[in-house]
């Protein structure tokens, strides 16, 4: 086989067979040792592995927020946000553990103190009644550069999210 031919089907895991492209969050929760869960997002699907992991499936341009935490018998090992935007087939995107093929990372972020700014962030957005998943992209990055900088973020607004809602309609 060579470079230019596309891979045979039995190759592609069956889970990446869709009528839809889809981008697929492995889940995993097991209290106090790994917790892979989503803060927001509409999934387009979930399946059920067993009663500890699942698969979220989100559809092109649908944006997420997956935090991962883990511990070992020590405390805390691991403590990470990541606020991706599911591509479309053939476009760009950037590898990330437990989403495939990946995604658009929009907002990234280590150690719980930071985790727990965006979660705030996350939380004043749904007091003003806006899905974070709606919220316009260049916020999120917004948000991971400041809270990065040790700084504090501007505050995310009506009026910043209706200007988003309409250039969202208008372009293409």
């Amino acid at each position: 086989m060579n470079d230019n031919e596309p891979l045979p089907q039995h190759a592609i895991p069956s889970a990446y067979h869709s009528a839809a492209p889809l981008t697929h969050v492995h889940l995993t929760w097991i209290e106090k040792k790994i917790e892979h869960w989503l803060r927001f997002g509409r999934r387009a699907e979930e399946k059920i592995l067993d009663r500890r992991r699942s698969i979220a499936s989100f559809t092109p341009n649908n944006i997420f927020a997956f935090v991962r935490w883990a511990s070992n018998d020590y405390g805390t090992i691991i403590s990470r946000m990541d606020i991706v935007r599911a591509v479309e087939p053939g476009a760009r995107f950037q590898t990330l553990p437990f989403v495939r093929p990946g995604g658009e990372i929009l907002l990234r972020v280590d150690s719980w103190p930071k985790v727990e700014r965006v979660l705030q962030a996350i939380d004043a957005i749904e007091a003003l009644k806006i899905d974070p998943a709606d919220v316009a992209p260049e916020y999120w990055r917004h948000l991971q550069n400041r809270v990065a900088a040790g700084h504090q973020p501007r505050a995310y607004t009506r009026e910043q999210h209706a200007a988003w809602l309409k250039r969202r309609n208008v372009s293409p």
